[in-house]
């Protein structure tokens, strides 16, 4: 029960992580009008933060499994 209690934890605080980093403030610093290969900044940060949720919480999920 404590090891589950910890993922848990540790999913939240990924949560309100990205939850920060997706919000306003953060977001207006890559809202420019500048391009990255042609592409938007803001979308390169969408999509690497989405990659990174994606990785962050997949660790987290297979340390749960390695141990059971």
């Amino acid at each position: 029960m404590i090891m589950a209690d910890d993922r848990n934890s540790k999913l939240i605080i990924i949560f309100v992580a990205f939850l920060f980093l997706l919000n306003y403030p953060l977001l207006s610093i890559f809202d420019r009008q500048e391009l990255w290969m042609g592409f938007p900044a803001l979308y390169f940060y969408l999509f690497f933060l989405w990659l990174l949720i994606i990785v962050a919480v997949g660790l987290i999920v297979k340390n749960k499994q390695k141990r059971n």
